[in-house]
C-alpha cells in the first residue's frame, strides 16, 4: 500500500488526546474548527509548533503520521500561502474516517518549548 506522510503541528492539549488513543487516531475538532488540516512538509510544521503553539501553550509539537495514498487524495491540496505552504483540509465530519486511515502510528518527530518555559 502507498501512503502519503503528513505533518501535523499541535499543542499539549492536543497531543495528550492523541497519546489516549494509543497514538492511532485525532481527536474530533471543536465546534469553533471545522476543518482538520494536516499540512505536507515538515518545515511548514515546524514553524507552526515553534512560531505559534509554543508561545501560547509553552510547548509545541510536530507529528508526523502516514496515511493511505489512495483516500488522501479525496483531499486536494491547498495551498495556505506561500509555494511550500500546503495543506490537506478535511471536513470535521470526516475525520473519524480519515483517522480509520492512518497507517501505523502518529508520532511525535520535534518539540519546541517556549523561552519563558
Amino acid at each position: 500500500m502507498q501512503t502519503l506522510t503528513l505533518w501535523r503541528p499541535c499543542g499539549p492539549a492536543e497531543l495528550e488526546l492523541v497519546r489516549a488513543t494509543d497514538w492511532t487516531a485525532w481527536p474530533p475538532r471543536l465546534p469553533d474548527q471545522p476543518i482538520f488540516y494536516p499540512v505536507l512538509n515538515e518545515d511548514y510544521a515546524t514553524k507552526i509548533a515553534r512560531d505559534w503553539n509554543a508561545p501560547r501553550d509553552g510547548v509545541g509539537y510536530v507529528t508526523r503520521f502516514e496515511l493511505d495514498h489512495d483516500f488522501a487524495r479525496r483531499y486536494p491540496v491547498q495551498q495556505a500561502g506561500g509555494r511550500t505552504i500546503l495543506e490537506l483540509w478535511v471536513p470535521a465530519e470526516d475525520l473519524d474516517e480519515f483517522n480509520r486511515h492512518i497507517i501505523g502510528p502518529i508520532e511525535v518527530v520535534a518539540e519546541y518549548r517556549s523561552p519563558s518555559e
